[in-house]
């Protein structure tokens, strides 16, 4: 090969650390957390970095009132504001390891790829 072409070995050999620093972010994603809010904060809803709900907190008034569908509608608006949260935490953790490795990632990011780092945060669900 020209002297300025990295070799096979070389490559495959970045592969793996960068596979390695991807495993790690996803996991130290998956132990971070965010929350959202909905109704004033009446309903909180808690998402890892893995997009994964672990927990939702009803204020005890909201449930004294005995209104079903603004509590249901309070809990979806509160659990999609906290996934899209944890969606964002997400892409800029990989776009930070992406830049950090020197990988260029399309506009989009991740989202070509499905996941839970597509743009949406949707976890091509």
């Amino acid at each position: 090969m020209s002297s300025g072409t990295p070799d096979l070995r070389e490559l495959l050999q970045r592969a793996q650390e960068v596979q390695q620093r991807l495993a790690n972010a996803q996991r130290d994603l998956a132990r971070r957390s965010v929350e959202a809010s909905a109704g004033g904060g009446l309903v909180t809803a808690v998402a890892s970095g893995d997009l994964r709900i672990v927990e939702v907190r009803i204020d005890p008034s909201l449930l004294a009132q005995n209104d079903r569908a603004m509590l249901q509608d309070l809990v979806a608006a509160a659990v999609n504001a906290a996934l899209a949260a944890a969606g964002r935490m997400a892409q800029e953790e990989m776009q930070r390891l992406a830049a950090a490795s020197g990988i260029p990632l399309p506009p989009g990011g991740l989202g070509g790829v499905g996941g839970p780092f597509g743009p949406t945060g949707s976890g091509g669900r």
